[in-house]
């Protein structure tokens, strides 16, 4: 996730180029790039801005399979050999985050879930050097410990660095999700120690996606069967383990998938889920309002891609570059690539309301 201080760091837009079809359906979105197939199975990405030259940004996505691999993309969707790292049991989810305190130096990580060994993994970018002393075992002493959904969440007021961790199964009420803190273990690496329990489940299909708003505090994640859970990111908020808002619980043909936090400013922007089964992008107002139901998020839009049975999404406003003049946002696609979409080609498709 990008944190506030980036904003600094993005470029004027510049360009514009229109929307095209896709596929065999005349109104899917396009893609820019489509990244090479992965091996296995592909599932989820997460975009790691290069804040010295924007051009040498990657995006990390995983390759799910007991024999597995977190990948690195450069922006023409080439695999970067150098800084992939294979032999993982099923990685499942990734995420990046940005300025981590570690042995006295500000560094960037990616952390992958790494689901048949019960564990995070966590990477220093861009070098992709191991920095966990083997792994972090997640939801330990748990009959189901099986970790899939990840998301990195970078307290504004202390800039403590937090993992909210999703798994495969787990109870209906109140502790589906762990939230862990990282520390500097004092010998170069990363620990994490549990830092509360949260996240009601409707017991149909299972929680895999989780995004978090550094800037707002919110965590969001797809109970899948229902609809986009809502909690205070801060597990020191009042009231940090009641649910806020439950959202985006009709539209969808079957699950609901990927969750991306799509930020246009500070506190402005979209909340982006994937409709895997009908292949759409189902787009939200980040801000929340009141109704009779209670907070939730405007629906705004839908938005036919060209990626098929569309799962791990994420999306960056901030790296900005000639093919990617408003952002980038990345998609996984069911035949084992990644779609990298233009912004500003999904900007065009919004309601002239929600420019």
């Amino acid at each position: 996730m990008i944190e506030r201080t980036f904003f600094v760091l993005a470029l004027a837009a510049a360009g514009s180029s229109a929307a095209s079809c896709g596929g065999g359906n005349a109104d899917a979105l396009k893609p820019v790039v489509i990244s090479e197939a992965v091996r296995y199975d592909s599932e989820d990405p997460a975009i790691w801005i290069n804040r010295g030259n924007p051009a040498e940004s990657l995006v990390f996505a995983t390759d799910k399979n007991k024999d597995g691999a977190l990948y690195a993309f450069d922006l023409s969707g080439k695999a970067v050999d150098e800084k992939t790292v294979r032999g993982l049991a099923r990685p499942n989810n990734v995420d990046i985050a940005y300025s981590f305190v570690l042995n006295g130096q500000t560094i960037d990580i990616a952390v992958v879930t790494e689901r048949l060994e019960n564990r995070l993994r966590v990477y220093r970018l861009p070098d992709m050097t191991a920095i966990d002393n083997g792994g972090i075992p997640v939801f330990e002493e748990e009959e189901h410990n099986a970790p899939m959904g990840i998301a990195l969440y970078r307290r504004p007021s202390d800039g403590s660095m937090y993992a909210v961790v999703s798994r495969k199964k787990g109870p209906t009420e109140g502790t589906y999700l762990w939230q862990y803190l990282f520390e500097d273990s004092g010998n170069g690496y990363v620990s994490a120690r549990k830092v509360r329990e949260f996240g009601t489940w409707s017991g149909f299909q299972e929680i895999e996606a989780v995004a978090v708003d550094n800037e707002l505090g919110f965590v969001y994640y797809s109970d899948e069967g229902v609809g986009i859970r809502k909690y205070h990111a801060d597990p020191d908020a009042p009231n940090a383990s009641g649910e806020l808002a439950l959202f985006a619980t009709d539209g969808f043909r079957e699950d609901h998938e990927g969750i991306a936090v799509w930020k246009t400013g500070l506190d402005e922007g979209y909340i982006i889920v994937s409709d895997q089964a009908a292949g759409k992008l189902r787009i939200y107002d980040r801000q929340a309002e009141e109704n009779s139901s209670g907070r939730i998020h405007r629906f705004i839009a839908e938005i036919r891609t060209s990626a098929t049975e569309t799962d791990g999404i994420d999306v960056n406003a901030f790296l900005v570059t000639e093919k990617f003049p408003e952002g980038l946002l990345v998609a996984m696609s069911a035949d084992r690539t990644y779609h990298f979409y233009s912004l500003e080609d999904i900007r065009q498709r919004l309601p002239k309301s929600d420019p």
